[in-house]
């Protein structure tokens, strides 16, 4: 009978009433609407939440078949809601964390422990009104956008004096000082961390960690941040057969997928997650000098590819945004809850435009619809990590790869590298991209390389040497690119059987135990001086390789040459 009356009103309001009212958004409609626009932690013992409300005024009655029914009506209050990430929305819960009477301008204050494990740091907020005896949202969710005011350490961001980076291997730190590295990634596999003899308390329960596997992560982040170097971890989430809650539930382990999405959807997968991210955002925060300092932190890799790189299951893209959202604001909390100067990123491939599958999708489309999630519940400083390898891999001058047909000077190109990486900070310039206070995004470069080896034609170690000595001056030209990280230091051999021989040195392929590295290639000289008075005498044979008699004719604004 009650959905006849609101199917009989939808007639008279017109089909967009109509639909909501069949599918429960009606309510909404006919009731007070509500935008919340700020959730802050304040004087560490409160958070609090503004926004801004609309009051409608519901008919007192609705007619049907000559009966006259009334239409029910809130109580006159607003009441703040306190979700988990895993959870969906209020349902039949009536435990509200505030309410307020009804007015334009709305605030609540929520009790807050002022410890970093609580839960409510990472919660989101949703005001309601009680109809009868249940409560409906009438608002936009939003998240706390300020966990950083609660760290413990806050010490500035590290001054790395250049954008130069490598992959290193730990071996050769020696060689890589001499190089004069000033940035670096390491991979951190969460399964592989899940499970051993080392404890760690956290929100009233103990998690134990492989302490051999994090006492070599301490020997390798320490060394590296002790002399200067600006650490980047990415966090990758595997297939551990012992905690499947580290993996959304009811995702199959599967061939193609080399790393999962992480799991806060459920009450289980939440805590063992944000329990990791939180003892590695503390451990690595820069408050102890033996285990070093992690300043980026990538969460996931490539996550536009949900095919191998952070499988969740099929799903079109606006789910699988929303999902990773949920994901990114755990860690993100976690990390600049104990470290507020770390910066927090995503990565994602080279493929800027292209056919979204529920496998893959345009990094683009995902960094829109990421943005746009972000900025309306409550928007925190996210950054970008890109891929912007030369199209394709097989090859290492870029600077042709407009013959392809997918590189063009376009926020439509298909792919976005460094034969046209303007159109990535240039699309990053816009309004809508910038953070609140106005500031473009951080966007690092924390994987590219270009081959030694060419597909079709063998060894081209000078016109590697060049293809970086030009995308580096790309690079250092352009104001919104903070770090450039080759891959690597050492040509690993999966991909050196691809054509992919990305090293700085070649392999030693007598050595099947350990990575060894066998001869330096024409890169080296030009990677270890690029950055130096050095630079131009290093770099001028790249000159005639690339066809130009300035590097001013390609790079514009190009200061070694003002």
């Amino acid at each position: 009978m009650r959905l006849k009356r609101w199917l009989q009103r939808g007639v008279t309001f017109g089909l967009g009433v109509l639909a909501a009212s069949i599918f429960g958004g009606f309510e909404s409609l006919a009731y007070d609407s509500a935008s919340l626009s700020g959730c802050r932690v304040e004087n560490g013992n409160s958070i609090v939440v503004t926004g801004t409300a609309r009051a409608e005024e519901p008919s007192s009655e609705v007619q049907e078949s000559g009966e006259t029914q009334a239409e029910p009506a809130d109580d006159g209050y607003y009441y703040l809601f306190e979700l988990a990430p895993y959870e969906s929305g209020i349902g039949n819960r009536t435990d509200y964390a505030a309410w307020s009477n009804k007015g334009g301008e709305l605030r609540f204050t929520v009790p807050y422990s002022g410890d970093v494990s609580d839960a409510k740091l990472y919660s989101r907020f949703v005001t309601a009104l009680k109809i009868g005896d249940s409560y409906r949202e009438i608002s936009n969710p939003i998240y706390v956008t300020n966990p950083g005011d609660m760290a413990a350490f806050k010490k500035e961001f590290p001054d790395p004096m250049s954008k130069k980076g490598l992959l290193i291997e730990l071996d050769m730190l020696g060689d890589a000082m001499e190089l004069g590295v000033k940035h670096t990634t390491i991979n951190i596999p969460y399964h592989h961390l899940m499970g051993g003899e080392l404890p760690y308390q956290y929100n009233g329960r103990t998690y134990y960690f492989n302490q051999e596997l994090i006492e070599s992560y301490d020997r390798m982040i320490s060394a590296f941040s002790n002399k200067g170097i600006v650490v980047t971890a990415i966090l990758l989430n595997g297939w551990n057969e012992v905690h499947p809650e580290l993996v959304q539930a009811g995702v199959p382990k599967t061939g193609g997928a080399l790393y999962y999405g992480f799991n806060v959807s459920t009450k289980e997968g939440f805590e063992a997650t944000r329990a990791l991210f939180s003892f590695m955002a503390e451990r690595y925060s820069g408050a102890h000098d033996d285990y070093g300092r992690v300043s980026n932190w990538i969460i996931g890799n490539e996550v536009n590819n949900n095919r191998s790189w952070n499988y969740v299951g099929p799903m079109d893209l606006a789910s699988y945004t929303k999902l990773f959202e949920k994901c990114f604001r755990v860690a993100y909390t976690a990390i600049k809850s104990h470290s507020s100067e770390a910066r927090v990123y995503f990565s994602t491939d080279f493929y800027w435009r292209r056919e979204n599958t529920n496998l893959e999708y345009g990094a683009r489309d995902l960094i829109d619809a990421f943005n746009a999630g972000i900025r309306s519940e409550g928007n925190i400083d996210w950054g970008l990590a890109y891929h912007p390898y030369p199209y394709p891999l097989t090859e290492p001058e870029f600077w042709d790869d407009a013959e392809t047909g997918m590189v063009t000077d376009s926020f439509d190109s298909t792919v976005v590298n460094f034969a046209n990486l303007n159109v990535l900070t240039d699309y990053f310039q816009q309004d809508v991209m910038r953070t609140d206070s106005g500031q473009v995004r951080h966007i690092i470069l924390s994987e590219e390389g270009f081959t030694s080896i060419s597909a079709t034609r063998g060894d081209v170690y000078d016109i590697q040497a060049a293809a970086f000595a030009y995308a580096y001056y790309l690079v250092d030209s352009n104001p919104y690119i903070d770090a450039f990280i080759l891959n690597r230091q050492v040509d690993a051999a999966i991909e050196v059987a691809e054509s992919c021989a990305f090293g700085i040195w070649t392999l030693d392929t007598e050595r099947t135990d350990k990575v060894v590295a066998a001869m330096p290639k024409n890169i080296y000289n030009v990677f270890k001086y690029i950055d130096t008075k050095q630079s131009l005498k290093r770099t001028e044979f790249a000159k005639e390789i690339i066809g130009i008699s300035s590097w001013s004719e390609v790079i514009p604004n190009f200061k070694l040459e003002q």
